[in-house]
């Protein structure tokens, strides 16, 4: 771990490139190649003992390389991480909004988990779900690699209680509480969007209303099933899109993020028992959502 990324490692397919070099920029065309000739000059391009690749390393099928992904520019995101707990197998964090869970194009320090691996110095660390980069509050960290099947289970056991908060435009006439089904899709013809489509349901929500001020309400939203943006998709369905919400109903166009907008979608509170010690756990988010004033 170097700064807190983890390698990323590939082993060598049998090919014809003379040098490891040239196998990397073949694999690679998104990264120029004298990107790579600085990367092993730094370093940054290793064998499995951990020796340095030089851009003269002659290939060899079979073997495994790994590398350190770094982006040449990338300004920090203004908002902090909590750790709420922490034991010898779980981490908890409280993500603010705007940090993704995990490296993923324009993002790798900027992280969720790059920061808490750099933090905390646990180079094994990694999340056994996320929630949405524009989305806050909790993710979930394992912290030994033996022991995170147990709790990846829980998640697809739906053994795990999720609830989140959102505030979204009043709706008196929708008779609440309420479970939605429908059927969720990627849409082809927006990247970022999933739509509803016919067909058997594979996305449900039960959602309340919590409070109303206004124009706007507060709602809680359990997810029983976890699809790619249900919630957000769900309650634009009903006529109650999230506050700020930058993809539901309308996608805007990307890298548009208003530090003063964000979405008001927090993921608030998580309750399982530990497969491990058989505790009950329960954990809740520090962060509150913000009224709009209009």
């Amino acid at each position: 771990m170097r700064d807190g990324v983890s390698p990323s490692c590939v082993v060598l397919p049998t090919g014809t490139w003379a040098t490891v070099a040239e196998f990397l920029v073949a694999r690679f065309p998104g990264v120029a190649p004298v990107i790579w000739a600085e990367r092993m000059a730094a370093g940054d391009v290793v064998d499995e003992l951990g020796t340095a690749v030089d851009a003269s390393r002659p290939y060899r099928s079979g073997a495994r390389i790994c590398y350190y992904r770094a982006l040449a520019a990338e300004p920090r995101i203004p908002f902090d991480e909590v750790v709420l707990f922490q034991n010898e197998f779980l981490v908890v964090a409280d993500k603010p909004h705007f940090l993704p869970v995990i490296p993923s194009g324009r993002y790798l320090q900027e992280t969720l988990l790059v920061r808490l691996k750099r933090k905390l110095g646990l180079a094994a660390l990694s999340p056994i779900h996320r929630i949405d980069r524009e989305t806050a509050g909790l993710v979930v960290f394992t912290v030994q690699a033996a022991t995170r099947g147990r709790y990846q289970n829980l998640f697809l056991e739906h053994a795990i209680e999720k609830h989140y908060e959102a505030i979204a435009p009043a709706r008196p006439e929708l008779a609440l509480p309420l479970v939605y089904r429908s059927r969720l899709e990627e849409n082809p013809e927006r990247f970022m969007q999933v739509r509803e489509v016919a067909g058997l349901p594979n996305a449900e929500t039960r959602i309340a209303l919590l409070e109303t001020r206004g124009a706007w309400a507060r709602y809680g939203l359990t997810p029983v099933t976890g699809r790619k943006h249900q919630l957000r998709a769900h309650c634009a369905a009903l006529g109650i899109p999230i506050c700020h919400d930058q993809i539901y109903p309308v996608h805007q166009p990307e890298n548009t993020d208003d530090y003063h907008r964000p979405l008001q979608l927090l993921a608030k509170s998580l309750a399982f028992t530990d497969p491990i010690s058989g505790k009950p756990l329960r954990f809740t988010s520090e962060r509150t959502l913000v009224w709009p004033t209009s």
